[in-house]
């Protein structure tokens, strides 16, 4: 059975801070359903019970996930409709349609404004302010973790070998492209397969390369090239003209962690920590930059220097999750005041609404 549902992100907690690839993720589509409103008057629910709705008439669904809560939807897009629906606090309004419109659909007039005293409304920008210092404190412990890293990165970069980086490169390109290049570059499409989460590092690799008939596992350290060597084969797929999806890292949204190349079929992607994973089938195969590009021994000559510095690096990692942790204890306390003044007779009538307008689309 052909999987229908397919999982991404296209919001992540960076180094950098809120990172967002929705104008991406959903270009080209005919339409996007755009849910206004605050946390917490069941547009995340809504968006699940949709996709499960297309699911069941047998339509491919594109889901896109909660950063905070990996189980929830941000976003979907029915594929075979060419149509998105996304929360519009998760895209932050900055997508724009195809050939079509964007369309706001406001969940706010479902909310009973008498159900709010003053005391409640005073309750809720005190909490808003604490999810703000939240996220700042997490944004501020990953740049930290991220400065370190570069020191990580440093004791490699020094040992790298640049001219067998380019060979393992040119190489890539000649076995890949051959034979599929079509002169007219196009444009590659960016998403997340993963995210930093209140719960540690999450992501959709296993999933999202399942259907693929080949995937290359790049092994190696920080430092040995593996993101130049995928932003040099994405160049090069897109002035060729080959369909490419361009995977950041959810840590350094600058980096890029995997590409998947669909119409050949091929993913491959940084295979270490901590989306770590090993061959297992037919079609897999491991690239070990650390062996083809470093100067030997060069692990055993700064053993104790790279140990201190994973040492600190972890710590900060564990304190910025700590920090997104606390943003969604937050988080989950301002949607209780909003559910509870939420008509949720009102918000059913929106979902027949937004389901009407997709089997009108499919017309």
């Amino acid at each position: 059975m052909v999987e229908k549902a397919s999982h991404y992100f296209a919001r992540g907690n960076t180094a950098h801070g809120a990172h967002i690839l929705y104008k991406s993720a959903f270009q080209g589509l005919d339409r996007i359903l755009v849910l206004m409103g605050p946390r917490g008057t069941g547009k995340s629910t809504i968006i699940r019970k949709l996709a499960d709705s297309l699911l069941d008439s047998g339509q491919q669904v594109q889901c896109f996930h909660s950063p905070l809560r990996p189980d929830e939807l941000d976003g979907i897009i029915a594929t075979e409709l060419k149509v998105g629906i996304v929360d519009g606090q998760a895209c932050d309004w900055n997508i724009e349609g195809g050939a079509g419109a964007v369309i706001e659909i406001d969940f706010g007039v479902a909310l009973d404004s008498r159900n709010f005293s003053t005391n409640a409304i005073d309750i809720i920008e005190e909490l808003k302010e604490k999810l703000s210092a939240a996220y700042s404190k997490a944004y501020e412990s990953f740049a930290t973790a991220l400065r370190i890293h570069d020191e990580w990165e440093k004791f490699y970069i020094e040992s790298m070998e640049f001219d067998k980086a380019d060979e393992v490169t040119q190489e890539l390109i000649e076995e890949l492209y051959a034979g599929h290049e079509i002169g007219t570059p196009t444009i590659g499409r960016h998403l997340f397969f993963g995210a930093a989460t209140p719960k540690g590092a999450f992501d959709f690799i296993q999933s999202l390369t399942a259907p693929l008939n080949r995937r290359i596992f790049i092994k190696g350290r920080p430092g040995s090239g593996k993101s130049t060597l995928l932003k040099k084969l994405a160049a090069t797929a897109e002035k060729n003209g080959i369909e490419v999806q361009l995977f950041h890292c959810g840590f350094d949204p600058n980096s890029l962690d995997m590409l998947i190349f669909p119409k050949l079929s091929t993913a491959i992607f940084d295979s270490t920590a901590p989306h770590e994973y090993f061959p297992d089938r037919d079609g897999d195969e491991i690239l070990d930059m650390y062996e083809r590009t470093m100067i030997p021994g060069t692990d055993e000559t700064y053993a104790a220097e790279i140990a201190e510095i994973k040492e600190r690096y972890s710590a900060k990692m564990k304190e910025a999750t700590s920090h997104l942790a606390a943003a969604e204890s937050i988080d989950s306390q301002i949607k209780l005041f909003y559910t509870a003044a939420t008509n949720f007779s009102i918000i059913e009538k929106l979902r027949l609404q937004l389901q009407s307008e997709l089997m009108n689309h499919s017309l």
